[in-house]
């Protein structure tokens, strides 16, 4: 037995058994793991610290010994756990094909209900949970960004940030750049396909993408326009649930996906379309989210049958329709955590990109590594995070790119805050915005700074 470990058993006495009955991780999942350690490289925190139990296969340690009755929930237990990203680079690494999201979305969930936390992080919780996945309340928030939101960024790059708390670093780092469409929330009901139509496809509008993003999706429904797509934008949707499974509130999030799957059902389309890797992950699970509630189960797993990630749809679409004009740039690609691990798509986004004339496609040592955003992570573990997206901006300045392109929105803000405080000056840009200006044949300007596609 390790430190930390004798550390863990030996707190309070009083700590209650750290497990119920209820949404319990299982102990056969647990049991496909033989600690082999293939997983520790990959392992953005084991990687930090060198710390066994900040690693995946010492994490799910600690889950037998709390599902055995061995451990109780203590401060310590819950900090391993709290420290994890959740980036599933670790399935992508297993030799044994360990199926660890349910295992830690599960062990969050019995923290989230049989563990207090202090007061600081439950208000911090509450208001993160109360705000980013309701598109109005975040929009009323995020609308002052508008007019102070360069000097905003300005000052979490800077020196001067260092005296402030490190939550409140973080949050002026990340503070996304928001225009009026985001705020305006102007996306609209549907497209028509330009010429025949191949499918009918329903676009999720989200939370986050929604409000500080909306260019990403009015490219996503140009490009899928231009490639024969109808696209209707279900009226009625909401988050997808994702930033509540993956901190293991999932009644929450059930709640959540119920809803999404009503307005999509109404909706009458053949795939649903995500550009949030995130999001799509999760969409994609909803079948096993929902699999014990008899009236939701059949519809949660047609729902999750009908979900794509953008790039998934154009590659599954085949032949592109659309001309593709050349733009002459070096692109560096960051393969988004929950796109590559958790949905195991690399080669989509990838393709796409490279069919566009003049485009250098580089991908960056350590690509597996995480870039620390992971939902919620780089508010509520602000060092940790700052430190792997520094590690991750250093990887990408050493490609030398003009553009870097990922497939989510925290990638985005985790990455282009890190860049700020390097002094880089590389856009940070969805792979769809790429695509969706060589279609255009158009400047780029509001793509990729000071870069042009040629005609």
């Amino acid at each position: 037995m390790n430190g930390t470990t004798r550390a863990i058993v030996q707190e309070s006495a009083a700590v209650a058994p750290a497990f119920d009955a209820v949404d319990a991780p299982s102990l056969d999942l647990m049991s496909a793991c033989v600690h082999c350690g293939f997983c520790l490289p990959t392992c953005p925190t084991y990687r930090l610290w060198g710390e066994e139990m900040d690693s995946p296969r010492g994490r799910i340690y600690l889950m037998k010994e709390a599902a055995e009755g061995r451990t109780p929930m203590s401060s310590t237990f819950v900090g391993h756990f709290d420290t994890c990203l959740g980036c599933m680079a670790c399935v992508t690494a297993c030799p044994s094909g360990v199926q660890y999201g349910p295992l830690i979305e599960r062990t969050r969930a019995q923290i989230e209900r049989r563990y207090e936390r202090p007061l600081r992080e439950r208000l911090l919780r509450r208001a993160l949970f109360s705000v980013l996945p309701y598109p109005v309340r975040l929009r009323a928030l995020l609308a002052p960004l508008l007019i102070v939101g360069p000097a905003v960024r300005a000052v979490g790059a800077s020196r001067v940030a260092q005296r402030l708390p490190a939550f409140l670093r973080s949050i002026m780092a990340l503070a996304p750049r928001i225009t009026w469409a985001g705020v305006a929330d102007g996306l609209p009901a549907e497209a028509r396909a330009a010429g025949t139509r191949r499918l009918t496809v329903g676009l999720l509008a989200g939370c986050v993408q929604r409000v500080a993003f909306p260019h990403v999706h009015a490219a996503t429904v140009r490009v899928l326009a231009a490639e024969g797509c109808d696209v209707r934008v279900p009226h009625g949707q909401g988050c997808c649930g994702a930033l509540a499974l993956h901190a293991g509130r999932l009644d929450e999030g059930r709640a959540f996906a119920r809803r999404l799957i009503a307005a999509f059902e109404h909706a009458e389309v053949d795939r649903i379309v995500v550009n949030a890797a995130g999001c799509g992950s999760a969409m994609k699970e909803y079948g096993d989210l929902l699999a014990d509630d008899p009236d939701w189960a059949a519809r949660a797993r047609a729902f999750s049958a009908r979900v794509r990630d953008i790039s998934e749809l154009l590659v599954e679409l085949g032949e592109p329709r659309a001309r593709r004009h050349p733009i002459h740039a070096r692109v560096t690609y960051h393969d988004a955590c929950h796109l590559a691990h958790a949905q195991g798509i690399r080669s989509a986004p990838r393709d796409l990109l490279r069919a566009i004339p003049g485009i250098e496609l580089v991908t960056p040592a350590d690509a597996e590594i995480c870039c620390g955003s992971a939902g919620i992570y780089n508010l509520v573990q602000p060092e940790p995070a700052a430190a792997l997206g520094a590690e991750k901006a250093a990887r990408l300045a050493e490609t030398k790119p003009d553009i870097v392109a990922t497939a989510n929105p925290g990638c985005t803000l985790q990455i282009a805050a890190a860049a700020r405080r390097r002094g880089e000056q590389w856009p940070v840009v969805h792979p769809i915005e790429i695509v969706d200006a060589s279609i255009r044949g158009e400047s780029v300007i509001n793509v990729v700074a000071g870069l042009q596609p040629a005609r």
